[in-house]
């Protein structure tokens, strides 16, 4: 038996920086009415309208994912949406003072952690959940990404990724409950880049808000003190910086032995939230990334289309 709908009992805010924007921004998060769902709204524009967390919104999946509605656009919303997502919160409404939430220490823990002061309230409107009935299946063969759903019990993912480094190598991450399991195996998972990619990501506008406190860099390359050098100015960091025998810039030490595997899982648990109802079934995926996870969101909501819209009609008739 599904159970009631939920929202939180109060609101509650977190501060910060942007990742990708840079910009000095907050994330407050409401109490929403029944069969509202997951919106956005920015307050730092005026009279500026919800934008609903939907797939059909997204416009850009450059290292996040983005969307936009009205012209007015939030980046980077997958961990805020994986917060909501993964504590099984219905409705929430997000309100945001700039144009990407803050991306606090590159996990979703310190939003789980508002969310749980927040409290959890249940509603008295029964919870919509898509049922997964039939497989849904997408492969990239030229980049070797498979994702896949399967009827389940509940909502359950598998993920694993390969890279041809030490430091990361095979991983894989099972989470098959998700209400136990998100906020402690899931949610504290930082986000990572490759220390070759940097610059480039740089030279492209993005990780402007980026810092060795919110993002896990594996080197994948030799540096020397130039390198090192032109780091610092980069991020305009004034203590020395050291590759780290681990693998792993400054040595930082990992949250998991599998941390990058987990920060992909919660980056695909905030991505599947843009169907707009939970699902009740078996994830699992392979090398995936946002770009996958948006195609394969569109396709699940292609494939169930009729029974989503059945969904939408319970709850605009409830």
């Amino acid at each position: 038996m599904e159970r009631k709908q939920r929202t939180i009992k109060s609101s509650q805010s977190c501060q910060g920086v942007g990742l990708h924007t840079g910009v000095d921004t907050s994330i407050t998060f409401h109490p929403a009415p029944e069969n509202f769902g997951i919106r956005f709204v920015r307050s730092d524009i005026p009279s500026s309208p919800e934008i609903k967390a939907d797939i059909d919104h997204v416009v850009d999946i450059s290292r996040g994912t983005t969307i936009e509605e009205n012209d007015i656009r939030i980046h980077t919303v997958e961990h805020a949406l994986a917060a909501v997502s993964g504590l099984r919160i219905d409705n929430m409404l997000i309100e945001l003072t700039g144009k990407e939430p803050p991306v606090m220490d590159g996990s979703a823990k310190d939003f789980v952690e508002c969310l749980i002061k927040a409290g959890i309230k249940f509603q008295n409107k029964e919870r919509k959940v898509l049922e997964i009935t039939r497989a849904v299946n997408y492969t990239n063969p030229y980049r070797d990404i498979d994702i896949h759903v399967i009827p389940s019990d509940r909502f359950r993912i598998t993920f694993m990724v390969e890279y041809p480094l030490p430091a990361l190598g095979t991983q894989y991450e099972a989470i098959y409950n998700m209400e136990e399991d998100f906020a402690f195996e899931v949610a504290p998972a930082r986000t990572f880049c490759f220390l070759s990619e940097v610059e480039m990501l740089k030279e492209r506008g993005l990780i402007k808000g980026g810092a060795l406190d919110n993002a896990v860099v594996i080197v994948d390359k030799e540096i020397d003190n130039s390198e090192i050098d032109r780091l610092r100015d980069l991020f305009g960091i004034e203590h020395n910086i050291i590759q780290g025998a681990n693998g792993i810039l400054n040595g930082k030490v990992l949250r998991f032995k599998n941390e990058p595997v987990r920060h992909k899982t919660l980056d695909l648990i905030g991505d599947l939230a843009l169907l707009g109802v939970p699902i009740k079934g078996h994830v699992t995926a392979a090398r995936a990334g946002h770009a996958s996870n948006v195609e394969f969101v569109k396709k699940l909501k292609k494939t169930y289309a009729k029974e989503l819209a059945e969904l939408w009609t319970e709850k605009t008739n409830d």
